[in-house]
């Protein structure tokens, strides 16, 4: 009776263990998403960029970014897939969350949104440092004397940016030519133009630079022109993604709603700005709602086969076919259609490369010859592509020589040799039987004709 109780006892304190044990080991779920902010009245002001987050299922966590309870992470699992900072004043952050911890955050593909301002502080803008990004100094603002909005104070910092200066990328923006001018306010940033992972989302037009309004220009500007920064991307080799925009106000309800019109005379109006429009096509593709493709199979074979073989043999005819996909915004993946994937098949260096060709489905199929060399080879798809994830594909394959009854009997390239060494037999019959054949007299003297000797 008294072993029952004890298992029973066991039991029990079993079952509270893992009550109490369970939710705290939990990772993260899909559209789980921790939105950091200066104070909680942005919540407020931004609310219709909020709300649109949740109705496309994001479980949103708004918390104070100086909050002493903020963490990511919990016994080595990350809490939440994504990351919104809207806290461009924040001098420390509280918790045990660091510019050091969003790194990690980064490293171990979670996805970034942050908003600076002209107050930006020294987390965001030592976070921008570690993201290829630099942030104009405190107090400094976007300023341009000929496309500013009716709506500015006069320091012409309510800037109206054109369409056209967005990146080229569906994808990421939506589609350029059917969205209105956008509002912006805030500081500059600057990106190292070699940096491949770095992409200039929104740039100011050239008539724009970068300071700090009330003061006299006594030095040159940090950001100028084209060279002026509004909003930045990075996608990580790991394809996770940050965005950096220099503007809290670019997402605010204020942008979204405000109509746009240059102070210029003739400026066109417009009866809202589509800071909306974009805000929402960069958060589905920061938050991997777009531009995410992978390869869902690959398969590779002998013509007339089915198979892979064991190794390959020199000159073989191959087919090559790969599978790809991309998610759409329901979160189902679906068939990715493109025509500018190819194939490389490498030994170090590529002896062959080809572009696949479509045959539906998302299906892509290359056919071609193996190269005349042996050594171990690689089917690799690189591709990389602005706005998709980068998709790198390799299958290792041997490749052997011919065993020695797969040579042709006779090679046409060889028939000189052949024609040579026939003709070597001929002329060694001739000589033999010319030597064997030809009489030799001895040595006698030649008889001389009889009138010589008369003439004598």
């Amino acid at each position: 009776m008294s072993n029952n109780r004890s298992s029973l006892s066991f039991s029990g304190f079993f079952l509270l263990f893992l009550a109490f044990w369970g939710p705290s080991v939990a990772v993260a779920e899909p559209g789980e998403t921790l939105v950091l902010l200066d104070n909680l009245a942005i919540r407020e002001t931004h609310s219709i960029f909020f709300k649109s987050l949740q109705e496309r299922g994001y479980k949103l966590t708004f918390k104070l970014a100086d909050d002493a309870g903020l963490v990511l992470s919990k016994y080595g699992e990350f809490l939440y897939q994504h990351l919104i900072l809207f806290a461009p004043s924040v001098e420390e952050f509280g918790g045990s969350l660091s510019v050091e911890a969003i790194t990690e955050f980064v490293d171990n593909g979670g996805n970034v949104l942050v908003a600076g301002s002209t107050t930006s502080g020294d987390p965001l803008r030592e976070l921008a440092s570690e993201c290829g990004f630099e942030v104009d100094e405190e107090k400094a603002a976007v300023i341009d004397h000929l496309n500013y909005d009716v709506s500015d104070a006069g320091d012409h910092t309510t800037i109206v940016a054109s369409p056209d200066n967005l990146i080229d990328s569906t994808i990421i923006v939506g589609n350029r030519a059917s969205v209105a001018p956008l509002l912006y306010r805030g500081t500059g940033l600057l990106a190292d133009r070699e940096n491949p992972l770095v992409l200039q989302l929104l740039t100011a037009d050239s008539t724009a630079y970068s300071y700090v309004p009330d003061a006299p220009i006594k030095e040159y500007p940090h950001a100028v022109g084209k060279g002026t920064l509004l909003i930045a991307a990075l996608q990580a080799r790991n394809n996770a993604r940050v965005v950096f925009s220099g503007s809290l106000y670019f997402f605010s309800d204020e942008a979204f709603l405000s109509p746009v019109q240059r102070a210029q005379a003739g400026g066109k109006h417009f009866a809202r700005s589509g800071n909306q429009d974009v805000a929402a096509a960069i958060s589905k593709w920061v938050f991997g709602e777009n531009g995410v493709i992978r390869a869902r199979s690959v398969s590779h074979h002998k013509e007339g086969e089915s198979q892979p073989p064991s190794a390959y043999t020199v000159t073989d005819p191959v087919v090559y076919t790969i599978e790809i996909e991309t998610r759409a915004s329901d979160g189902q993946w679906k068939a990715f259609e493109a025509a500018d994937v190819q194939l490389e098949f490498v030994r170090i260096d590529p002896f062959v490369r080809t572009t696949l060709v479509p045959v539906g489905g998302g299906r892509y199929e290359a056919r071609f010859l193996i190269p005349d060399v042996y050594g171990v080879y690689q089917f690799k798809v690189n591709y990389d592509r602005t706005g998709y994830t980068h998709l790198y594909s390799t299958t290792q394959v041997s490749v052997r020589p011919l065993t020695h009854t797969q040579y042709e009997r006779f090679i046409p390239s060889a028939y000189p040799y052949y024609a040579s060494a026939f003709s070597m037999v001929v002329g060694m019959f001739l000589f033999s039987f010319l030597f064997l054949h030809f009489k030799d007299d001895g040595g006698k003297p030649v008889p001389r004709p009889a009138a010589e000797k008369k003439a004598q």
